[in-house]
Parts: structure tokens; C-alpha cells; sequence
């Protein structure tokens, strides 16, 4: 997705925990934890700009976390048909070198089908979404399993809302038109 903004970066993944803490809201996860992943990173190499993302999806309230397997996202599946599901997607951007720090959070409402248990086992079986939040992708078929989508960034429930991007590196001292030629560092 940052490859839209035509700017050149390299991707690279930090060893961070990834748990929820107790009593932590899913909004504040997200946060915590795409912050997190950027600073790992921008301790590599301090004079990078450098973009952490991170995502979780809230079901009043509780996180959905990935599901790993086919047992565990037919349970999340069956617990969303016909409920709204927010996910936040939050990114950071640090550089260590300018001592810029910053977050923003996007929110997309996502409001399930009534699915059925074979359309729930189907789209499981074609698409395989285990590693993703809430078991299904948005960006592919999974867009099939949902009637609604209401955000104020088309690209955020797909894992980086561009729009908060743009604003963060402009205030990193980036321009995201590219006309510096400056790089970053994406932090998944």
C-alpha cells in the first residue's frame, strides 16, 4: 500500500510481544503496539523515518484477535454475522535522528452479513485469512461477508490508512508527494 505514495522504503519486522494488556482497550492496543513497532525499528537506524502500523478488531469492546486456524475463525465469524465490528488501525512514525514521535488511530465500522455456516466455511476454505484480524480480508473476497463499511480512510481497514500516513510524515518533515526523495522504513 505505501508503495501509492511513491516513495521508496524497505520493510522490515520488528520482535516485539504483541499481547494485549490487561484491561486494555483494543483502540489503545493498536496504538500501543504500532508505536512500539516503530521504535524497534528506529533504533536500527536512527536517521530513518520510520512507519509502524498495527491493527485490532473490537467486538463490543473485547479484541478479536488473529485467529491462527479454520476452528477458531468460524467462531469469530459466527460471533460477527449480522454485528458491527470496528477495527483500529493505528501508525506511528518515529525518527530518532529529528526526535519525532507520532500516532494516529483510523476506526472503520464494518457491519457483518447475516452469514450462514456454509458461507462461512466456504470463504474460510478459499481464503485462509488465519493471519488476519477478525478472519477476513476486505481487500479480497472477504468483502463478500460484510453489507457495510463506514470510515473516514478507505485504506485503513485494509491495515495502513494512507491518509493519516501522508499527515504523519508531513509533520515529520516529509513530503509524501516524494519531492525530497527521502525514504522510510515500514514496520508491519
Amino acid at each position: 500500500m505505501l508503495e501509492r505514495l511513491r516513495l521508496p522504503f524497505h520493510v522490515a519486522a520488528p520482535s516485539i510481544d504483541e499481547a494485549q494488556l490487561a484491561d486494555e482497550a483494543p483502540r489503545d492496543t493498536a496504538r500501543r503496539l504500532a508505536m512500539a513497532k516503530a521504535e524497534a525499528i528506529a533504533a536500527l537506524d536512527p536517521s530513518a523515518i520510520v512507519i509502524g502500523s498495527d491493527q485490532v478488531a473490537d467486538l463490543d469492546g473485547a479484541a478479536i484477535g488473529k485467529p491462527g486456524n479454520h476452528a477458531l475463525a468460524t467462531q469469530q465469524l459466527r460471533s460477527m454475522r449480522g454485528r458491527t465490528v470496528v477495527f483500529h488501525t493505528a501508525v506511528a512514525v518515529v525518527c530518532v535522528e529529528s526526535g519525532f514521535r507520532g500516532a494516529e488511530l483510523a476506526s472503520v465500522s464494518v457491519r457483518f452479513r447475516d452469514l450462514s455456516d456454509g458461507e462461512i466455511d466456504h470463504y474460510l476454505h478459499v481464503e485462509e485469512p488465519y493471519d488476519c484480524a477478525g478472519s477476513a480480508k476486505a481487500e479480497t473476497l472477504g468483502i463478500a461477508l460484510l453489507d457495510a463499511i463506514e470510515s473516514d480512510d478507505p485504506t485503513a481497514l485494509i491495515g495502513l490508512p494512507l491518509i493519516r500516513v501522508c499527515a504523519l510524515l508531513r509533520r515529520a518533515g516529509l513530503d509524501p508527494l516524494g519531492r525530497d526523495g527521502a525514504g522510510a522504513h515500514l514496520s508491519p
